[in-house]
């Protein structure tokens, strides 16, 4: 019976922290001098990144190597095992209770959900409105130069990160809690942060970051293509061209650098049956339709329903780990 109790703790736990995201959202890095920003997990994730760096640095490429491995592994326990140790003393001292509350908290940092709708409703009503300065504003968290981007190609991009980011922001901190808890949620998160600081292939990182960026390739290569089924079956869901989805998903996934986020890009400009375009770098899907606002709307609402369907087919994942792996 208290196992079960715990499965249904668990389950009222990622329910809960989405609502808060959804309620209350992230700090916006436009405003990074608020405490509230500087507070944030993935901030001081970088942070002690950015701090750590320069000490593993050296002019011999194996030995720079295995200062990124100790690099990535002192920054993951860091912060994975206060969580986890943290959890364990609420949960045995202080009850079921107290670790749910905590535990929302802390799950509710991994996902960032309502941010990036806002950020991406507010470029559709610029692009609507024709001012594209205002839009570009939303275009640079797609790490791109937004200087000579048109009105499409901005669209482009604020799709092209929804899709990225449904792995990176929502998907695998939902999984990661399903399997391992809020401490395997954390440790995704210290991954995908760690790639983000160093896991770069240009001339200061090639060695530094090689270890953190191919953990993450690692631990997203099974949410990645599940993310492109989920669009698949979203898109279906909702109405929009879910054939089409899968087809340009298995076609073009590896037009882009990274092994993972060509999945749900591809899959994404497949069912809004549009063309996406980082210049110089890669082209995904057919231009079917025009890449116009509408289309930033209508790939919220493919994102929403992959978000929902991720949490459903969860469920009964953290059941059974609860009741047969780990109580907490």
């Amino acid at each position: 019976m208290t196992h079960i109790l715990t499965a249904l703790v668990a389950i009222c736990v990622l329910i809960l922290a989405i609502v808060v995201d959804l309620l209350l959202g992230d700090p916006s890095p436009n405003n990074p001098e608020k405490y509230t920003y500087k507070l944030h997990p993935t901030v001081l994730m970088g942070n002690l990144t950015r701090a750590l760096e320069p000490k593993f640095k050296s002019a011999n490429p194996k030995i720079e190597k295995f200062g990124g491995v100790v690099l990535a592994l002192i920054i993951i326990f860091a912060f994975t095992l206060p969580v986890y140790f943290g959890l364990f003393l609420i949960y045995t001292w202080l009850g079921l209770l107290f670790y749910a509350l905590v535990a929302v908290l802390i799950l509710k940092f991994t996902i960032c959900i309502k941010l990036e709708t806002d950020w991406a409703k507010a470029a559709a009503k610029a692009l609507e409105s024709e001012d594209l300065t205002e839009a570009k504003k939303y275009s640079h968290f797609s790490r791109r130069d937004s200087k000579d981007l048109v009105s499409s190609q901005v669209s482009s991009a604020v799709i092209e990160s929804m899709a990225e980011n449904l792995i990176d922001f929502k998907l695998s901190p939902i999984i990661s809690y399903a399997f391992f808890g809020v401490s395997g949620a954390i440790a995704f998160r210290a991954i995908n942060t760690l790639d983000g600081m160093v896991g770069f292939k240009d001339r200061e990182h090639i060695n530094m970051g090689w270890f953190s960026a191919n953990l993450d390739t690692v631990v997203n290569y099974v949410p990645a293509r599940f993310t492109a089924v989920l669009i698949v079956l979203a898109s279906a869901i909702i109405g929009e061209d879910y054939k089409n989805a899968w087809a340009i998903a298995k076609r073009d996934h590896a037009k882009t650098p990274s092994r993972n986020h060509g999945w749900p890009m591809a899959a994404m400009a497949g069912a809004l049956r549009v063309q996406l375009e980082k210049p110089g770098q890669y082209i995904l899907g057919e231009p079917t339709e025009p890449l116009t606002p509408d289309k930033i709307v209508s790939a919220l609402r493919i994102r929403n329903a992959a978000i929902m369907l991720c949490v459903l087919l969860a469920l009964p994942v953290i059941i059974l780990t609860r009741l047969y792996f780990f109580p907490y």
